[in-house]
């Protein structure tokens, strides 16, 4: 029999997904399973992506330019520049096929074969399959639950390039952690950058949801880096639209975009009716994004009031994105994901939530810690946390909480 590759065994299994059969068994027995594993908001979408669909309603749905509509990248550039300040020409932006292409074709043109990539973990998942495809390795930079997953020293980034390192790869806000990260720390990750000659990507899909004072800064607007940034962006998040599947990718960088360009050929293009709706979306003013964030902050403080009541939960500062990475008095992560849907229900529900293992590259690391994705309203919020008090209570592997 013919033997799969070696690129399907590396590719490896979603922490955020695996545990899908389970969650259908739990349902088959009619059990309500409260998805806190995903990141899917339950927001509505703007009304301008709607009514752009039923505007223009083509006879044909054609084949669209392998970069993307005209129109509509040339309303996402419009966009940078009101919201960022930076300035594109059409050859600096392309759309593609979610965030999830953006970030493979920005390996695919920015790296070669055995090339490494440094990226703070935990990290989403997904980089994991993407280096996979790209045959990119991942090298990790560990950040740490105890210090807010704060970002890692400069000298310690040092410490990790090799001749093989050829770009970082951030994600910021964080998935799975909600960090945030400054722009003291960006410009001096830039730094470090020019002074190596590296690409800087940025996973920037959930900008929008900052609850600081502070703006989130984009690589894009790092001076002097013009040719070293990379830039993946999404609509998923930041309209409710994750089975659009439609994203950007943006540098300044020409040779970068013509091979990200020449990849985008092969594929031809990116979905067409995602992209007339997003034409709309773009066009939703300042109150749509104010209300979401509105309620995003509200449903990250609830999480974390009703965290802190389950003893021997730890949950670090969380400053954006709509996911905590959070450790729990338990032996193994991934056992009681999969317990908490196999043999447990408290008033005919339960919770599905990711095992963090599966966001670190690092072996061993993760495995008493959980994401959270706080994408539903405060009612269900509240059932998931009371199922999961009353799990932390009976589950085999819990941990007797300190002072308890």
């Amino acid at each position: 029999m013919p033997q799969a590759s070696t690129r399907a065994h590396l590719a490896p299994p979603s922490p955020i997904r695996k545990l899908a059969p389970y969650a259908d068994a739990a349902k088959a027995k009619g059990i309500d399973v409260i998805h806190l594993n995903i990141g899917q908001p339950d927001i509505e979408a703007p009304e301008e992506f709607w009514t752009a669909l039923g505007a223009k309603r083509p006879k044909v749905l054609e084949y669209s330019h392998s970069a993307g509509n005209p129109t509509l990248r040339a309303k996402a550039r419009a966009s940078y520049k009101a919201q960022l300040g930076v300035e594109l020409n059409d050859s600096e932006l392309m759309v593609t096929t979610a965030g999830s292409e953006a970030l493979v074709f920005a390996m695919m043109a920015c790296l070669n074969p055995g090339d490494e990539i440094i990226i703070p973990e935990p990290f989403y998942a997904n980089y994991l399959g993407f280096a996979v495809l790209a045959g990119v390795t991942v090298v990790p930079i560990t950040t740490y639950l105890d210090q807010d997953f704060a970002l890692p020293s400069i000298e310690a980034f040092e410490e990790k390039i090799t001749p093989r390192t050829k770009a970082i790869l951030i994600c910021n806000p964080s998935n799975p952690t909600g960090t945030i990260y400054s722009a003291a720390q960006l410009h001096a990750l830039a730094e470090v950058v020019r002074k190596h000659d590296l690409y800087l990507m940025a996973d920037e899909v959930y900008r929008e949801f900052n609850y600081t004072s502070e703006p989130v800064l984009s690589v894009l607007q790092l001076p002097g880096l013009e040719q070293n940034a990379v830039m993946v962006d999404s609509v998923s998040k930041r309209f409710s639209l994750c089975g659009a599947r439609l994203g950007f990718l943006v540098s300044k960088n020409a040779e970068v975009m013509s091979g990200a360009l020449r990849f985008g050929q092969a594929r031809l293009s990116p979905p067409a009716l995602a992209q007339i709706g997003v034409e709309g979306a773009l066009e939703a003013g300042p109150d749509y994004f104010d209300q979401v964030r509105g309620e995003y902050r509200a449903r990250r403080d609830r999480l974390v009031q009703r965290l802190s009541e389950i003893p021997g939960a730890k949950c670090p500062k969380i400053d954006g994105a709509f996911y905590a990475t959070v450790r729990l008095p338990i032996d193994d992560g991934d056992k009681f994901c999969q317990w908490l849907l196999e043999e447990f229900s408290h008033e005919g529900a339960t919770v599905m939530v990711s095992p963090a293992s599966g966001f670190y590259a690092t072996p061993g690391l993760g495995k008493d810690e959980v994401r959270f994705a706080y994408v539903l309203e405060e009612g269900r919020l509240d059932r998931a946390m009371d199922c999961l008090k009353v799990a932390l209570q009976v589950y085999p592997g819990a941990k007797v909480a300190a002072g308890s």
